[in-house]
């Protein structure tokens, strides 16, 4: 099947986060201004349409007409298997699976499950911003182990400083992003053991969020960091299909725990979830039959990140941005302009009337920086983009 995904569909009147969550969003201090002519490009879920398999299911589901509690059935976690096995040749076993309703989810389960109040936690900043509040939430430290970015805007692992603060004895976790957000890296085989190895000599224990995994460029492979990994016993793995299928409203986070203990303790601490009857059957069908979808889909981001990097070389010259190796999440530097960061804010949030991120919340490193959220119909990012450069002209 062929996807149409310049198509616009409207999300207004759907209690869609990013479409009707205007009064939420002033009051969080994500902008001044909201209304009905907003572009909001500043949430990691699609404008796009889902597969028409998952659409098929969720049908299914619906004529059924109960909705009751719900388990995962053999066909859930086969299809889970199968899907890494093939994209990824990453092989899981069953027992090894572990349901959570959300990533930000698991992350704070695993933070109280494996450490304790005032323990340090680490992670890589410019980094997403749950990130530092499940560790502050819960009273433990961030320890920061910074990207370093060179003048390309490439970033790279401060290793060094990683195993410096890896063999502090209050560190105890390390949260790790890949692909990263916001920076688009994937990391390779090398710096994945390397981290690996880091960790497992200092008994600091390793949460990968890896929940773009599947959403990389064409000329890029994304590996595992538990099939990297010469040993995987303190690795804890979070996968999802949130974000390469478009289901974030489905709430369906899958740990990958490989050691027994480290699994059945995280499981006292979540308690006792189970997922909806339309979760199990999302996934099943995404899984085994959305493949095609995610191949056309990846295309479509890829030739629209294409489109943005030349319109800012021949509109907006002064903003630094490469092509992500994954996410679909573009990091622009705007610090060739001599604004404060405030002043850029302004420009984009409030006249130009377009909604992203500010690269401050991902810590001070992002200060300059804006993150944009790309899986929209095209024509609605170059609108967005025709705005912000009447804006910077």
């Amino acid at each position: 099947m062929k996807y149409n995904f310049d198509e616009i569909i409207n999300r207004r009147g759907t209690h869609s986060l990013k479409w009707d969550g205007g009064k939420f969003l002033k009051e969080m201090g994500f902008t001044e201004r909201y209304d009905e002519d907003t572009l909001p490009l500043f949430t990691a879920d699609m404008d796009l349409p889902v597969p028409q398999p998952l659409i098929d299911a969720l049908h299914k589901t619906v004529d059924h007409k109960i909705f009751g509690y719900s388990i995962f059935p053999d066909a859930d976690f086969e299809a889970i298997q199968h899907w890494f096995t093939k994209r990824h040749d990453w092989a899981i076993k069953k027992e090894e699976i572990v349901f959570s309703p959300g990533t930000v989810h698991a992350l704070n389960m695993a933070v109280r499950a494996f450490t304790e109040p005032g323990d340090g936690i680490m992670i890589q900043r410019p980094v997403y911003p749950p990130f530092t509040s499940v560790i502050e939430g819960n009273g433990r430290q961030v320890v920061n182990n910074a990207l370093k970015c060179d003048e390309e805007g490439y970033y790279s692992i401060d290793f060094e400083d990683f195993e410096l603060k890896a063999k502090d004895e209050k560190t105890k976790m390390f949260i790790l992003c890949n692909p990263h957000n916001p920076t688009g890296r994937v990391l390779q085989r090398e710096e994945l053991r390397r981290l690996s190895e880091i960790c497992e000599k200092n008994n600091v224990l390793l949460i990968a969020d890896e929940i773009h995994g599947d959403l990389v460029r064409r000329n890029q492979t994304f590996i595992p960091i538990a099939k990297a990994a010469d040993n995987n016993d303190h690795i804890v793995t979070c996968t999802a299909i949130n974000k390469t299928f478009n289901v974030a409203g489905l709430h369906c986070t899958n740990l990958i725990i490989h050691n027994s203990e480290l699994r059945k303790r995280f499981i006292e601490v979540m308690g006792f979830h189970l997922a909806s009857p339309f979760t199990i059957s999302a996934l099943i069908a995404v899984y085994n039959e959305g493949e095609d979808w995610l191949e056309q889909l990846k295309e479509y981001i890829d030739g629209t990140m294409e489109w943005i990097v030349n319109f800012l070389a021949e509109r907006m010259p002064k903003v630094k941005v490469k092509i992500p190796e994954g996410t679909y999440v573009m990091w622009m530097d705007f610090s060739a302009y001599g604004l404060s960061p405030e002043e850029v804010h302004d420009r984009i949030y409030n006249k130009a009337n377009v909604l992203l991120e500010d690269g401050k919340m991902f810590g001070e490193e992002g200060l300059n920086y804006q993150r944009i959220c790309i899986p929209s119909p095209r024509p609605i990012i170059k609108e967005a983009f025709e705005r912000m450069a009447r804006e910077f002209n």
